[in-house]
């Protein structure tokens, strides 16, 4: 350790270049694992769910009592996020949220409302005002309407989530997200209706999302920064490749995505590409981003060894333990799987971690075998 340093610096410093050197497709002293947890968190440490998700100052906490609780005698190189507020969804697909405790009993999930609160005349709205001024109207007038204002991340005390964490040693990888202006309007006018417009007024949504893609960048990306964070979430969700034929996927997806993730290069931020759902049929086409400068996070649903076999060379990996494995199956199964990881998708340019959250349900010793098969290669101490 270097004079003057504390432990928890030494341990933050050395965990972030473990995970740089994933990013540069270098190969680490071995292979970095992340955790990424929201509901999981409060299950773990027996908080109320409302409790952890009402406060996100609470939330913080929870977080870190359930990460010393998982990494008990092992060890996490960081963590996807460090704070967590339900409202972020709906923001994200600009759409209302029940929580437990307010909407549902008290020890349910929340819940995205797939609902169309957008209609198709909003579209010549959003030309003729602009993005920023329609889209502060609609969350006051039309999401956020019914929202007590105390529980809104914007209305509670600021947390230091960085400082917080780095105090144990650890990295928060994100904390903020830019999306393709495809998954603000799917979830704004529901995913039926949305699919619709593309068949039906394709000129018109072009035109809004050309009229979107000047304000999704600049303020998240000032904010990670302001803030140290490393990377932000460059989001794939309703976009996924399963969803849309290629000539569809091309046009309303991957022109916008593309651009995203040089926006947040020149920034000076790591993408972390949040892709849920199947991107199997498209992985050559990440090809055509920079190479050895951002990561791509799979959630199951993407062949990841495929993707090893066609972009290993190119951008890191991230994944993909299944959250089914992780609820139902035993240690030992998700042991050999992440060992499997480890070998084939790694050593160099791979970061283990579950796919996309781990579960609200997940047991954790299956959490714990999946940190053991990167940090203590061959133990079978697992158990909590």
């Amino acid at each position: 350790m270097q004079p003057g340093r504390t432990q928890a610096e030494a341990l933050f410093q050395e965990r972030m270049a473990r995970i740089k050197k994933a990013v540069a497709l270098e190969r680490p002293d071995r292979v970095p694992v992340v955790l990424e947890y929201a509901g999981f968190a409060a299950r773990v440490t027996g908080t109320p769910m409302p409790e952890f998700l009402l406060d996100l100052g609470r939330s913080v906490e929870v977080m870190i009592q359930a990460y010393r609780k998982v990494t008990e005698g092992l060890e996490a190189d960081g963590v996807n996020y460090g704070r967590f507020s339900p409202f972020a969804l709906s923001y994200l697909w600009l759409s209302k949220v029940k929580l437990p405790g307010l909407h549902l009993p008290q020890t349910a999930s929340y819940q995205v409302v797939e609902q169309e609160l957008m209609s198709r005349e909003d579209y010549d709205r959003i030309l003729q005002e602009g993005w920023p001024r329609f889209l502060e109207a609609f969350m006051r007038e039309r999401v956020l309407e019914d929202v007590d204002p105390r529980f809104l991340p914007g209305n509670q005390r600021p947390v230091d989530v960085v400082g917080k964490w780095a105090a144990l040693g650890v990295p928060v990888l994100r904390s903020y997200t830019v999306a393709p202006p495809f998954e603000f309007l799917s979830g704004a006018r529901s995913l039926e209706c949305f699919f619709m417009d593309l068949l039906e007024i394709p000129q018109k949504v072009e035109q809004v999302m050309e009229a979107m893609m000047g304000h999704m960048t600049e303020l998240p990306c000032r904010q990670s920064l302001k803030e140290g964070y490393p990377a932000i979430w460059v989001g794939g969700w309703r976009g996924a490749p399963s969803l849309l034929s290629p000539q569809m996927w091309e046009r309303f997806v991957w022109r916008y995505f593309r651009k995203l993730v040089q926006h947040v290069i020149e920034a000076g931020l790591i993408p972390l590409l949040h892709l849920d759902g199947c991107w199997d049929r498209e992985l050559t086409r990440f090809r055509e981003l920079p190479k050895a400068k951002l990561i791509m996070a799979l959630d199951g649903h993407t062949d990841i060894f495929r993707a090893k076999e066609l972009l290993g060379d190119h951008l890191c990996l991230m994944g993909d333990v299944p959250a089914s494995m992780l609820a139902f199956d035993s240690p030992e199964t998700v042991y050999s799987y992440c060992s499997r990881l480890v070998r084939e998708v790694g050593p160099e340019g791979f970061i283990l971690h579950s796919g996309c959250d781990i579960p609200e349900n997940a047991k954790p010793e299956n959490v714990r075998a999946m940190l053991a098969a990167s940090v203590v290669p061959g133990t079978k101490s697992y158990g909590i």
